[in-house]
């Protein structure tokens, strides 16, 4: 009877770390593109933004998102709150990604696709991004994995995902050791595919610079 309560969170840890994947990648890819230029006006926030995300641990941020909010007038449930601070986390990691794959697209593609007279959002969309992918992916597809993997500490603030349906079922069930393992493996089927498509994506480009 155990198997179907795993299902449910296993269901519930695709549906916030997918959620999450979305919208972190979203607010991740506009937050390094503006890095990538050179407004100090946007680049100090933002990388102030991403120093305190990145240099706190992510248990404080889904308590500050989950018990401090409300105090603001910010009220949120445990799975909003779960996808908020994964989000969150997310687009901090994300947004050095895609900075320094942008970064790294040589100066004289910019200049390029100045001459060519695209705009500055046709630039990033046409020339600029399309190469910086090749820089981004590899890291990026990595990222997420991790994010799947952080997804187990919503389970602090009681959402029902694979971290705490181990944790509830230990509590009926005096076998930790299997119920763990099952909990280990239901993560480890999750990301596998994530991890096989970042090590092929590393060849892939490792063999295109061999080429070049």
């Amino acid at each position: 009877e155990i198997f179907p309560f795993f299902l449910k969170g296993l269901w519930m840890t695709v549906a916030v770390s997918g959620l999450s994947l979305i919208f972190g990648t979203i607010c991740g890819f506009l937050l390094g593109i503006l890095r990538s230029g050179n407004s100090k006006l946007l680049n100090l926030p933002i990388a102030a933004y991403v120093a305190v995300i990145r240099g706190t641990p992510f248990v404080v941020q889904i308590f500050i998102v989950f018990f401090i909010l409300p105090e603001w007038g910010i009220q949120l449930d445990a799975f909003p709150a779960a996808v908020l601070a994964l989000t969150i986390l997310g687009s901090a990691f994300i947004c050095e990604i895609v900075a320094g794959g942008i970064k790294a697209v040589p100066k004289g593609q910019w200049e390029a696709a100045t001459s060519s007279g695209l705009s500055i959002v046709q630039q990033l969309r046409f020339v600029i991004v399309p190469q910086a992918m090749r820089t981004i992916l590899p890291p990026l597809v990595g990222q997420y994995v991790l994010l799947i993997k952080d997804s187990s500490v919503v389970a602090v603030i009681g959402v029902t995902e694979l971290t705490r349906v181990g944790l509830l079922t230990v509590v009926r069930i005096p076998e930790g050791l299997m119920v763990f393992s099952l909990v280990g493996i239901l993560y480890f089927a999750i990301s596998y595919p994530l991890i096989r498509l970042s090590n092929a994506l590393e060849q892939k480009m490792a063999l295109q610079a061999v080429r070049l």
